[in-house]
């Protein structure tokens, strides 16, 4: 590990690190694809989730104008929500977070996702004051493979990049956090394998939260 001790924070990614919502996400671009009559493999959406959404467009349906850009993500965000009641946890989280928390670790939650979404996911991950800040698309113009957000969250955990590692499921994750000079470790539950986010960065790259939580003194020490 980069730090000198124990790191004061631990930065997460939300989607598909902490909350089942990778193929929600899937679908809702499926559908918003469809309705502006583009053809749009669902693999190939999901090889782009997790990065800046104008990139996850270009990267998916090509090069498009401003305008056409933010309709799709209106129509996103519209299936997105009709779809949060199937939003969930994944197991271990909640008490990942809390084990954190009480060793005390500032845990920072480090999306770009919009600010209505981030709330759906709070609410499915229920996990109260132990959620020490957040992050959201207001706070940066570009998202990951971007560092920004990672920076934005660095501030709000009061730590430097040395004292603090991070946690997501995607290769732009691993990227973001390698551009920030933040030790990055990886999981498989967003659906991405291992030798793509090790490649990307990982130090090492465990199943989901729960599996992370029982190895936890492997990222912040015994």
């Amino acid at each position: 590990m980069s730090t000198a001790g124990p790191p004061r924070a631990v930065l997460f990614d939300v989607d598909g690190t902490l909350v089942d919502s990778n193929f929600l996400h899937v679908e809702a671009w499926h559908h918003a694809f469809e309705r502006l009559e583009v053809a749009a493999d669902a693999w190939r959406i999901h090889r782009a989730i997790g990065q800046d959404s104008a990139r996850l467009i270009t990267m998916v349906a090509g090069e498009r104008d401003e305008a056409w850009i933010e309709r799709a993500k209106g129509l996103h965000s519209d299936f997105y929500r009709d779809l949060a009641p199937r939003l969930r946890a994944f197991d271990g989280s909640r008490e990942l977070i809390a084990a954190l928390a009480g060793r005390g670790i500032r845990v920072v939650l480090a999306t770009s996702a919009p600010r209505d979404e981030l709330e759906l996911s709070l609410e499915a991950l229920d996990a109260g004051d132990a959620i020490h800040a957040t992050t959201s698309a207001d706070d940066v113009e570009t998202a990951k493979p971007d560092p920004a957000i990672i920076g934005v969250a660095l501030e709000r955990a009061g730590a430097e990049p040395s004292d603090a590692v991070f946690v997501g499921d995607s290769t732009w994750d691993m990227i973001a956090a390698g551009r920030a000079g933040v030790t990055a470790y990886g999981l498989r539950s967003g659906g991405i394998t291992d030798v793509e986010l090790t490649d990307a960065g990982a130090r090492a790259v465990f199943d989901d939260p729960g599996d992370l939580l029982t190895n936890l003194d492997e990222i912040v020490g015994g």
